[in-house]
Parts: C-alpha cells; sequence; structure tokens
C-alpha cells in the first residue's frame, strides 16, 4: 500500500478569501445606492411637503378673506389684488417678482411694514370674474401661486367668491 499523507486543511484558500471579498463589495456597494436613492427621494418630498404647505397655507388665508370681503378692485394687475376685507381694512395682496414673495400691503395705514405671505413664490397671478350685469362688481376670483422650495416647484391653484356679491 501506498502511503500518502493526508493533508487537513484548517482554513480558507486565497481564491476563496478573494471571491467572499468580491460578494461583499457588491453587496455592500449595491446597499450604498439604496441608501443614497432612498435620502435622495426623502430631499425631493420633503420640499415638495414644504412648497405644497407654504401655497396651502397663504391661499386659504387669502380665500377666506376674499370670501367675505365687501369689495375687491376690478381693474388691476395681475399679481395684484386689493380688497375691503369685512372688517374695513384695505388692504392689497401683491406677487414681488424680483424678491420671489408674495406681499400684503395694508393700504389704509401706511406706517406699519409690508408683510410677507409667502417666500420662494415664482409666480403668481389673481384672475378675477366679474359680474355680467354689473361690470364693475367681481364676483369671483382664481388664485394660482408657484411656490419653490428647494429643487421643487409646485402650482398651486385656488378659487374664492364673494359672498356679499351673491345675486
Amino acid at each position: 500500500m501506498c502511503n500518502m499523507k493526508a493533508y487537513k486543511t484548517n482554513g480558507f484558500t486565497i481564491i476563496e478569501m478573494l471571491i467572499s471579498l468580491i460578494i461583499m463589495a457588491l453587496l455592500l456597494s449595491a446597499l450604498a445606492a439604496a441608501i443614497n436613492a432612498s435620502m435622495v427621494n426623502y430631499k425631493v418630498n420633503e420640499d415638495s411637503f414644504n412648497a405644497i404647505n407654504k401655497a396651502r397655507q397663504v391661499l386659504s388665508r387669502i380665500t377666506t378673506e376674499l370670501r367675505t370681503a365687501g369689495a375687491v378692485a376690478v381693474s388691476e394687475a395681475a399679481g395684484q389684488c386689493s380688497m375691503v376685507t369685512s372688517d374695513g381694512r384695505d388692504i392689497t395682496y401683491e406677487f414681488d417678482s424680483e424678491s420671489e414673495k408674495l406681499m400684503m400691503i395694508t393700504n389704509d395705514d401706511l406706517t406699519d411694514d409690508d408683510y410677507v405671505m409667502c417666500d420662494g413664490v415664482t409666480a403668481a397671478s389673481f384672475t378675477k370674474g366679474v359680474d355680467s350685469d354689473n361690470p364693475g362688481v367681481v364676483r369671483n376670483v382664481r388664485i394660482s401661486l408657484t411656490v419653490e422650495s428647494g429643487s421643487v416647484a409646485k402650482k398651486i391653484c385656488a378659487a374664492a367668491v364673494l359672498r356679499r356679491n351673491l345675486p
């Protein structure tokens, strides 16, 4: 009988180690790509929420004041809406394209500061619907705002009917 020595191996060969390192590197790079995509998606969702929330809050306030307004100016620029509120204040909502802000200007008290209603506004328009029988009376106002937050821009629209001018 041939006496062959049997070698007992208690470890991995270099080839087995290299293959396991390559598989580990592939798995870790896939995990890193998934985490990066998740973080980018989170940022976009956060920017989208911020843009929509800012616009929604401003539109809610403007439409509430329009619904109860005593009068709304008919002929003005598209980025402007002047009204007399239910408590008698004379105010104007005005879009400033240079500073990208929607401002509330109190016309009856010129000593106070104007209020920034929303910043990051890239476009705003107030479309007024007049009464067909009385062209000097505004019946409704459609408001369109485009608000930018981070890398996301969202366009939000709302409309309000002036209750005092209903037939």
